[in-house]
């Protein structure tokens, strides 16, 4: 790859409700030193059912048709502490809330935006974690094997 460019365009980073502020840190300095704008994502995780809609009908609503104020909690609490460590979204950042299955969502992101990077955490410790794993499968494995820009995986410490 030393003929080609870096691509054009943002660093995507995914965040859960709860993420390590090393995480949000590695995506910025990436997207500064790369000249990028940043994309912080939240998946809802009350939205999976958008999922079961055929791909190419899909629109971003869940397809419950009832609001479910218990769940714009979440991703309101993940963007204030967004901004507590990147301070207000604007020009160099911004905060977008998706729907449905974690690493098709992202992939969705990052191919919608023309993603140049997409950053996620490495897999939660611990045995409930490894469940959902069992259960779920791992997201950064799926996006490792089914996205067209570099993945980065960042360990918690």
């Amino acid at each position: 790859m030393p003929d080609e460019e870096w691509p054009d365009g943002p660093v995507v980073v995914g965040v859960g409700w709860s993420f390590s502020e090393q995480l949000i840190l590695t995506a910025a300095g990436l997207a500064t030193a790369l000249g990028q704008h940043l994309v912080c994502a939240f998946v809802d995780p009350a939205s999976y059912l958008t999922e079961w809609e055929p791909e190419a009908q899909r629109t971003a609503l869940s397809l419950d048709p009832i609001i479910n104020e218990e769940a714009e909690y979440p991703s309101g609490q993940v963007q204030r502490n967004l901004e507590s460590i990147l301070g207000q979204p604007g020009e160099t950042w911004s905060f977008r809330l998706l729907n449905g299955d974690v690493p098709k969502a992202l992939n969705r992101l990052a191919e919608s935006t023309d993603a140049s990077l997409l950053v996620v955490g490495a897999d939660r410790p611990g045995h409930v974690a490894r469940l959902d794993r069992f259960l779920e499968g791992s997201v950064s494995g799926s996006l490792i094997r089914s996205q067209r820009c570099p993945v980065l995986v960042v360990p918690d410490n």
